[in-house]
């Protein structure tokens, strides 16, 4: 009986030798493919992370680019506008150094000119000489339209 229990043994140590085997290849086996599995997905999100990248900053590009241009738009803006504040400011000038001109002439003038009463009496003259004339070239229509 020993030796049967010693072949019976055997034969169920080989057994479990054959099924721990079995399931050590069957375990290595889906490592294998789990880690292949990994691989590729490891593989796929490496690829996504490079697109996600090369987008971002094609994006990063393209608002700089835009931001370039819209500064170069506002800078061009101001120019113009202070060009046109400096073309309206040299007008005022002129206008005010034209302006003085006139005050120191009026000036002159206000100097030399009668004083307000003799103003006022030699205006009421000239309107005075001036109806009287009116009255004469009147007064010649008359005497030529009867002739």
């Amino acid at each position: 009986m020993s030796e049967e229990r010693r072949d019976s043994s055997s034969s169920d140590l080989g057994a479990q030798v054959e099924a721990t085997e079995r399931q050590l290849r069957e375990a290595a086996e889906s490592a294998a493919a789990a880690e292949a599995r990994a691989t590729a997905e490891i593989e796929a999100l490496e690829e996504d992370l490079k697109q996600e990248r090369r987008r971002a900053k094609e994006e990063t590009e393209q608002l700089q680019r835009a931001h370039a241009e819209e500064l170069q738009r506002e800078r061009a803006e101001k120019e113009r506008s202070i060009a046109a504040a400096e073309a309206r400011l040299a007008e005022i000038e002129a206008q005010a150094e034209e302006a003085e001109k006139r005050v120191v002439e009026a000036q002159r003038q206000a100097g030399s000119a009668p004083s307000g009463v003799e103003a006022d009496a030699a205006a009421r003259a000239r309107e005075a000489a001036a109806a009287w004339l009116r009255g004469q070239v009147e007064a010649i229509k008359r005497e030529a339209g009867r002739r």
